[in-house]
Parts: C-alpha cells; structure tokens; sequence
C-alpha cells in the first residue's frame, strides 16, 4: 500500500479506538502523522548533581535507591509508593500516585536514571511521578525527547512508538515537495534527516537543521499556491474598461487626493484596462481615506457602462458608506440603491427592482448583496470592505452575481506586509501610508483606577466645549464569572456615568441588543443627542463621529493592539483634539510593557507589528476567516525570515514554471494540489 494511503489503524498498537483518538487530532494517516510535530521538546541529554538541581526545575539524575519501597493506601482509591534515591551530593524522595506495580519494580540497591520536576520543601528534595529508568536499559532518558499534543485516549509513548513505526516503514516515501535545486541553492537538509530528526533528534544542532528544512518547505508551498491563485485570476478574462482620467473625478472633490490615494486609484485603474479581472487589496490606517479610492473606481465603472456592489460588515457601516458615497459620487448620475437586511420588505422589493433595470448603478449593503434573489445587470465591480470579517464562501457568492467583476477588498486592520503577501496572496496589494491633510493625531494615555476623578473632570470639561465621548468596556462571557465584579460590564459602567453626569445623556451598546436597536442608539450619538456613549467593541470598525473627541478603554489589557488601535481610530476623525485613555490596572509586566506601546506610535503597522509578535496569527485575526491554511511547523511570527526566503525561491520558480509542469516540480505540484483540497474552504 502507498504511503498516503496507508491509514493509521493498520499501525502496530492502533486499532481502531486509537485511530479514532488519532483522528481527533487529525491524524488519518501516516503521512498526517509523520506531519504531527512535537509541540516542545524535553532535554533529558544532560545529569545533574541532586544538590545543583533547582526548585521548581525539571532535571535528569542518576541515583541510586536508598530505601526498599514502601505501598501505603491513604484512601479509597489513593495508593501511594514511596522511596528515596542518593547520589553523592544529595537525597530525592520520590512518590508515585495509584502506580502500585511500580514497588515489585524497584529495589533498594538499584542503580537508576530519574526525570522530573525537582520540588524543595523545608530543605527536602521531592518528585511526583517521575520518569524511571533502570541503569544499562534502552529508554529516554540521556537524549531529546519529543513532546507531543494529545487527546483522550493517547499518551507521549503511544504517539512516540507510532511515529516510530510510521518513519520506519516509510523511508523511502517520506514526503518531499522541494525540487532538489531550490534544496541544494539554499542549503537545506535531506527530507528523511528533516523528519527523523524532528521526530527523534540526535541533538539540538540537527533539530534546528531539521525544523529549517520543514518550515520553509511548508511556506515553500503555501507561496507557490498562492502564486498559482494569483496567475489563475490574472488570466481570467475580465471586464476591460477604458480608464477615464481621474483628475475629471478629482476636480469635483473639495479637497486634494493624498499621493498615496492617488497611486492606488492608478493602480486599480491599470488592472480594470489589462483585460484580466482585478484581484486588489487597498490596505490603510483608519481614516487614510479607502472610501475616496472606492468612490474613484465605481465612478470609472460607471463611465464604462458597468454596476458596481460595495458591501459593509455592519448595518451601521453599509449605512455610513451609502451617505459617504452620495456625497462623493453626486452630479455623476449613478444611481445608488441601499439593500441591507434591516429594511422592509416593500423597500428590498424596490431595491432588488432597481438593481436590476440596468444602467450606472451602485449597490450599498451588508451580505443582502448576496441573497440568492437578487440579480444585477452587467455587474462590473464588487468591493468588500474589512475583508477578514467575511467568509471566503460569502464573497464568492457576491463575485458570481457579475461575470468575472473585478474585485477590490478594503481593510483598516494594518497587517504587516509579509505577511499581508501570504494571506492575500492571490490580491495585489496597495498600501495607503498617507494620512489625508487635517487627520488629527490622537494622544494616548495609559492611567490606573486612581486617577478616575481626573478623569471623571476631563469628560466634564470636553462634553461642555461640546464634544461627545465613546467608552468601551471589553465583553464579559459567561466563563468570566469570577473577574465579573474587577471587570466594568457596559451597562453597569454606564448606570455609573448617568448617576455620575445627571445632566448628561449617556447611552449603552452591547452585543445582546436588537440590531434595530442598536442601530437607533448609534444614529444618535451620530446625530449629537448623546454626549456619552458606553459599549463593548460593536463601535469597533469604521463608525464616523467627527464630533467625538475623547476615547476611553477600560480594562484595556483586555484587548490585543490591534483592536485598541481600531477603537482609538473612533475619535480624532474631526477637527477638534482628540484624546485616547487606557485604563488598566494590570501588575502584568507585559500586559502593561504591550499598553506602553499604544502611547507611543500611531502607526497602526508598527502596532500590528507588536500585536502579532504577542498574539500570534490566529488570535491576530480573531478567526479562521482570514483565510490562512493551518500551518503544521511553520511560526508566522518567529519565522518571518524563512518566509520571506521562501517567497523569493518561490517567485523564482514559478516565473519559469507558473503551472509547475517540469518533471522536476511533480512533487511539488502535487504538494500544492494537496493544499488547495485540503483547504479549499479558505483558499479557493
């Protein structure tokens, strides 16, 4: 049988309860078990003296037994075995819990080997449960030892014989997706010495020789398809348009476009002409003014005959977006039609009805875009904003409403730019680093609970020079019971404020709310009705009070960078100064080291940057749907190098072989194949 096909259950030990136990980890097969990397590794490679051994450190000792052992039942179900072990500089006793066998085992007189977590009492040595072994056997001790992730039904021995037999039986098909010229050019070890070696190392150096290969082998990969996805929708037939000088578009503006404005409006407008279908990420800091750019490419849609569909997270937003638009897109004669999924059932019927009479028309709306009943003519461009916050499945739903329309994604969340190249992979990317003239800077400070009557003062004093102020408070789920009376909940908080500021109005926003709603809550605050507004993170992308001068976090150690970064993009939105203040009273060092950062950049990449480093990429997008395929190995934060090598080998490959039909590549494309059917649901 292949190597592939081989399925766990036929492995020695198996069967079909552990193949099942095996599955739940995603394990099915030998390959996907030689593909189950250690999660750590335990040094077990060097012996130290007893009295060198430090509280609380997990140590290698080789001993010999002192006392005969002792069985002691303290309870119903709690047996205890008891022994001491000396070498020349010290004593250890150990204990096992509920290992009764282990006494006909071990003898006094017995020369042995022992690892585990030393425990200092009173100036006595102690170890529960330790790893034993006899002198002169074969066992662990006095090499690397792998550390697995588990599931009911498995332990570290189990797993490790099963790797074993797997690495054995599979020698010679051990999977290897790197032409052997991208191996020899950057140096990177044989596959059979990468996976024994990062299964059952001979010491740190090969470990790190092993792991090297199988990171950049596996974001090798990743790059390739990504460039393959890219070169698909590059040679998709698409809308051709003649772009219209966008200056006739600029001149209606009451300001001037930034530099950076302008060169993604050149960009899109390059890709629209080429023929092909556009595929294009705008990314920008809050307020860099991505809507200017969208306005700009419905506007040349529109002057080739063609409909455009923008498309909103949020009710609020889609709502925002359509006003911004009118605004933008005034004296051009586009028509534009709001559909979101709020409305009544007479306003969607007259929506749908107006999409699909045809002409210059531009579609506004939240994922009604995409119902099933609704038909657009001669759809030409669809733009997404906040990309992350819809699924792959959902936009390909809206892009098949046009033939091939171009497609352009907005997103406010910076992503540091490797890594931006991997998650968009198939997206050209433009990035807006230029703030539009008048864009206050907000001034960030970090305070403790103390100084809330300072504070209390500050909201005083803004509300009466007439400004309005947003204080978030972070969600409490249910499993945070205990923090409930440390953590401010969002309507508790705002009670606070009302009783605090009687002569104010204050409002609260929570999840639990009716969208309806929420929504008349929000278009207050909008309208200037409401002086204060208290929420959890529903105000977090995109809402526009320009006359909101003063942010307030609370319990900010509660919230990753990013997001602070988007809620401090709420204010200074206007002409008037505008503040930011974390509160926290965290005596984490890093909770509070990560705040700091906050209060020193308004660079919302540089921002992000930190935040991922903290965070890691799956809690940095706060779900699958930034469409990244789970990696086995590679760290996309600790590895930014190797990705960054293995883009350029990458992109060096597939520029002379872009469909991999080389008989060299085979492997290879059957690697990237692979990856496409194991992720379709994100990838394609």
């Amino acid at each position: 049988m292949g190597y592939s096909d081989t399925e766990i259950r036929y492995l020695k030990g198996i069967g079909e309860k552990k193949a099942e136990a095996f599955n739940r980890l995603g394990v099915y097969t030998l390959r996907d078990l030689l593909s189950l990397f250690p999660r750590k590794y335990e040094d077990r490679s060097h012996f130290t003296p007893i009295a060198a051994a430090i509280d609380g450190e997990s140590v290698c000792i080789k001993a010999l037994v002192a006392t005969e052992p002792r069985l002691s039942r303290v309870r119903r179900g709690l047996e205890l075995v008891k022994f001491r072990v000396v070498d020349d500089s010290a004593a250890v006793d150990i204990t096992y819990f509920n290992q009764p066998y282990i006494r006909q085992r071990i003898h006094k007189g017995d020369l042995c080997r022992i690892y585990g977590r030393i425990v200092v009492v009173g100036g006595m040595r102690t170890m529960t449960n330790p790893v034993y072994e006899a002198e002169g056997s074969v066992g662990s001790i006095g090499g690397i030892v792998p550390v697995y992730p588990l599931t009911s039904g498995l332990n570290q021995k189990l797993v490790s014989s099963a790797v074993r037999q797997a690495l054995d039986a599979c020698a010679d098909e051990l999977p290897d997706a790197l032409p052997e010229k991208v191996r020899e050019e950057y140096r990177l070890a044989q596959s059979g010495f990468a996976y024994e070696n990062i299964h059952f190392p001979s010491d740190f150096e090969a470990l790190e020789l092993a792991r090297r290969r199988l990171v950049f082998e596996e974001l090798f990969v990743l790059a390739c398809a990504m460039k393959k996805l890219k070169n698909g929708s590059k040679k998709a037939e698409g809308k051709k348009i003649i772009p219209p000088n966008p200056e006739e578009f600029f001149e209606t503006l009451p300001f001037e476009p930034t530099g950076a404005q302008r060169r993604a409006i050149n960009d899109a407008l390059c890709d629209m002409a080429s023929g092909g279908v556009m595929n294009r990420l705008v990314q920008g800091d809050v307020g860099s003014g991505k809507t200017l750019v969208a306005a700009a490419l419905i506007w040349a849609a529109a002057k080739n005959g063609l409909g455009s569909a923008f498309m909103a997270p949020t009710e609020i937003l889609a709502q925002q977006h359509y006003q911004t638009l009118t605004g933008l897109l005034d004296g051009f004669g586009i028509r534009i039609v709001k559909l979101t999924g709020a409305m009544t059932a007479k306003e969607k019927r007259e929506a749908k009805a107006e999409l699909k009479a045809g002409g210059p028309v531009l579609a506004v709306g939240t994922h009604a875009l995409f119902s099933k009943d609704v038909e657009y003519e001669n759809l030409g461009l669809v733009i997404t904003d906040e990309q992350h916050r819809f699924g792959v499945n959902q936009r390909a739903s809206l892009i098949e409403k046009g033939a091939r329309p171009h497609v352009l994604v907005m997103s406010a969340t910076p992503i540091p730019r490797t890594l931006a190249l991997i998650i968009y992979g198939d997206l050209d990317v433009s990035v807006i680093d230029e703030l539009p003239p008048g864009r206050q800077a907000v001034e960030t400070v970090l305070v403790t609970e103390s100084l809330r009557l300072r504070l209390n003062a500050f909201i005083r004093k803004l509300v009466g020079e007439g400004r309005q102020v947003f204080v978030v408070c972070p969600m409490i789920e249910e499993s945070d019971a205990e923090q409930q009376e440390k953590l401010r909940s969002a309507e508790e908080h705002a009670r606070e404020l009302q009783r605090y500021f009687p002569d104010m109005k204050v409002a609260c926003i929570h999840g639990r709310m009716k969208a309806k709603d929420k929504n008349a809550l929000m278009e207050d605050f909008v309208a200037g009705r409401t002086d204060i507004l208290v929420s959890t993170t529903v105000i977090e992308v995109g809402v526009d009070v320009p006359n909101a001068a003063l942010m307030i976090i609370e319990n900010a150690e509660r919230f990753g960078l990013s997001q602070l970064h988007q809620l401090r993009g709420r204010v200074g939105r206007g002409k008037h100064k505008s503040y930011c203040v974390l509160v926290s009273d965290s005596d984490n060092e890093a909770s509070v080291s990560r705040l700091r950062v906050m209060t020193k950049t308004s660079d919302g990449f540089k921002v992000s940057e930190e935040d991922l480093k903290l965070r890691g990429p799956g809690d940095f997008f706060g779900s699958r749907q930034h469409g990244l395929p789970e990696m086995h190995i590679a760290d996309l934060c600790a590895d930014m190098n190797v990705l960054q090598t293995a883009q350029t080998a990458a992109n060096e490959l597939t520029a002379s072989d872009p469909d991999l039909c080389k008989p060299e590549n085979a492997r290879l494309k059957l690697a990237v194949k692979r990856l496409f059917e194991i992720n379709a649901d994100t990838l394609n």
